[in-house]
Parts: C-alpha cells; structure tokens; sequence
C-alpha cells in the first residue's frame, strides 16, 4: 500500500519547541486561537524552525467563539460589554474581519498553507449562522490559504459537504467519531476516545493507518493530554509498516 503523504504532529508545543522541531515537521499552532502572538514572536519561532517545518493556523476566537465562551478568559484583552454581539460566530463586522486579517498575515509570516476555523457546538445550523459563513468565506481574501472548518454540534452531514463545496473549504474530524466529507486533504484532529486524558493504543493505531489516502496528504495532528508521546508512538508504528518515511 503506498504510504502517501503523511503528516504527523501536535495541537501545540507540548515541549520545548527545540525538541518538538527535531521530533516533528508540523504543528498546530494553538495561541493564534486564544490570543495571536506579536508580529515579532511569529517571526522569531519562523527563523527558530528548521527548513520544510510546516506551521498550520487554528484562527482566533473572535472569529468562531462568542464572547460567552470560556475560552476568551485567554484573550489578551476584555471585550466591552456593548461590543460583546460583534464577536464569533462569523459575523459581519469589522472586528470579525479584522480578525481574520491578523490570523492571515500570521499565516502568511510562517509561509503557512493551511488555516483551521473550528466552532463550538452553540454554533447551530440556523439560516443566520449559515448566512454568516457564507459572507465571511465569499469576503475574505484568501491569499492562496487553504481553509479548514471543524463544527461541532448537531450539523447534518448534508449540510456541512454542502458548506465546504460551496465555501471551498476542508471538512476536519476526529476520525474516530466522524469521516471527513469535502477537500483535497485529510485533516483528523485526535482529542482522546472518551476525553483528553486517553492514550491511544496499539489497536487504535492500526485503525488510524487505515484513513491514510494515499492520494492525498493526511496530516494526523494529536490534541490530547498525551499527544507528544502519543503522536511519537504512532509515527514509529507507522515507520514499522512502511507507511511513513
């Protein structure tokens, strides 16, 4: 079976970066989510990385994340009490699409190809939502990006291949609890069977072997308690089936 083009990595630095760079050749930056670093860290961690290390981009929280999400107590401001109704859910307004062009010349400082929108189960399936996604997408400039959604919460499958054709964007699951439905890549986000603090097993590695499209990349990116560990072990039962190099 051909191995294809396989990518292994972490949702975030769970070490040093200088062990994770000489361990891994892709992370998921997860700050970009919470609170963007400055200009000047994003270039310091590009000139820090060795050549052909490939950073993807979760975006900020302003974009999918209202402001009653728990997450924002991570955000590097507080949000004025009569702005709250201009954040998330991709709305409209210009501090939404100010966000975008923050996380987008980050992207483009890392040389990054790929750019994660993941939204929390309250982003439902209503006309409004829908409606919302569909002007950010068609407004924003791209700059060649390739753009990824994860949705949580009840969205019928239907729907959410109807999204990603419409909006060109990469359907993003955790391969155990859902099958990607649209897009030129594999992206599986591993948060843990039953939790984060699950470790994933010589069983569950074989399974993972098996989404491995060996005509597109797949890019395997662990978010668990135990991900470097994890993400190691499954590089190296990939290497002892020939399915990884």
């Amino acid at each position: 079976m051909p191995h294809g083009d396989v990518k292994i990595g972490c949702c975030g630095f769970p070490v040093s970066r200088k062990k994770y760079f000489a361990t891994f050749s892709v992370v998921e930056l997860q700050k970009t989510f919470y609170q963007p670093p400055e200009p000047k860290t994003i270039e310091r961690w590009a000139k820090e990385s060795p050549s052909g290390f490939e950073y993807t981009i979760k975006a900020w929280q302003l974009i999918t994340h209202p402001p009653t999400s728990p997450t924002y107590r991570r955000l590097g401001f507080k949000v004025p009490e009569e702005k709250r109704h201009l954040y998330g859910f991709f709305r409209p307004t210009e501090e939404v699409f100010s966000a975008w062009q923050t996380i987008r010349e980050i992207a483009l400082l890392l040389g990054s190809r790929l750019v994660l929108f993941q939204t929390p189960s309250s982003f439902k399936p209503t006309e409004e939502n829908t409606s919302n996604m569909k002007e950010f997408f068609h407004t924003i400039e791209r700059a060649g990006l390739t753009l990824m959604w994860e949705p949580r919460g009840k969205w019928q499958p239907d729907r959410i291949k109807a999204l990603c054709r419409e909006l060109k964007l990469i359907h993003v699951v955790d391969p155990f609890k859902d099958s990607p439905l649209w897009g030129n890549v594999k992206y599986f986000r591993l948060h843990g069977r039953g939790g984060y603090k699950y470790r994933y097993t010589d069983e569950d590695f074989r399974e993972l072997a098996a989404f491995i499209d060996p005509k597109k990349p797949t890019y395997f990116m662990f978010n668990n308690v135990y991900m470097f560990e994890d993400a190691t072990r499954f590089r190296e039962y990939l290497c002892s089936e020939g399915l990884y190099k």
